[in-house]
């Protein structure tokens, strides 16, 4: 494993970076095979490390970003196909493809309490959960719902409380999309989310449209720029630092190895999102 810092502004005209970043210039972990298909992540603060779920598997993996030549490891659910995961309350939800959710927590060291909660309505498909702490629930934006097409895309809640699903929490305007983006993306298929800590906006990442799009709490979409396919290859995990540090994962995509890129917040952008 290995921790770069690279330089990728090759076209600096058209690779624009959001306030308080600089997209050319992230610190880089290269993550290990056993980590190839990572789709989620969380920030711990506690001690500084990334929580990585893999894909397919149900593992847990943790890495304090100030020492990444070691992993920890713990399996706390079943095989199958996860694709986030949000740490609250010392309990961890992970979220299937069709939007399962899996709520699991130690009762003893090598001990975990699992249950799952099935998502009311199949065919659909999701990669996104995150904590809204205004609504004090977990939200779900759609990768592929039934219901939406070229003009939105949807998002559902999970009460943590009553472990019931809540449909229309919000609506993102794709239309909105491709007017900020100046192109046509079709439907809108993102692939990770978080709320930024300082500015309460939320960050979307698209793999499939490789686009970061910001937006309000209700998915009313703000701004969007366009990624480089060089560095961000296959972005399928998004977190914050408390401080506002943006933290995006790679799977491998059959080029090279996963990878952590690191984007320390400046300044400059607590200030000037609008």
């Amino acid at each position: 494993m290995s921790l770069t810092t690279a330089c990728t502004g090759d076209r600096p005209d058209v690779y624009k970076s959001p306030p308080g970043y600089d997209f050319a210039h992230p610190t880089i972990i290269k993550l290990p095979f056993e980590l190839d298909e990572v789709s989620g992540i969380a920030f711990y603060p506690t001690d500084t490390s990334l929580l990585m779920q893999v894909d397919e598997t149900g593992n847990i993996y943790k890495m304090k970003l100030s020492n990444t030549s070691r992993i920890m490891k713990w399996k706390i659910a079943e095989a199958r196909d996860y694709e986030d995961i949000v740490l609250l309350d010392s309990t961890f939800y992970l979220l299937g493809s069709r939007g399962d959710i899996t709520v699991t927590s130690f009762i003893a060291e090598n001990s975990v309490d699992t249950r799952d909660y099935p998502f009311p309505e199949a065919g659909n498909e999701f990669e996104i959960l995150f904590y809204d702490p205004n609504l004090g629930k977990l939200v779900l934006i759609c990768k592929d719902c039934s219901e939406d097409g070229k003009k939105s895309t949807t998002g559902y809640a999970f009460d943590p409380v009553s472990k019931q699903f809540i449909p229309n929490t919000l609506s993102i305007n794709v239309k909105k999309i491709n007017k900020l983006a100046d192109k046509n993306i079709g439907r809108f298929k993102p692939s990770a989310a978080a709320i930024h800590p300082v500015t309460g906006s939320l960050y979307i990442v698209s793999a499939t449209d490789k686009l970061l799009v910001i937006t309000d709490l209700q998915g009313e979409p703000k701004a969007a720029y366009e990624l480089n396919p060089a560095l961000f290859k296959q972005p399928e995990g998004l977190t914050f630092s408390p401080s506002g540090t943006l933290i995006i994962t790679n799977e491998a995509a059959d080029i090279g190895m996963a990878d952590v890129l690191i984007f320390r917040a400046n300044k400059q952008g607590k200030s000037n999102e609008k």
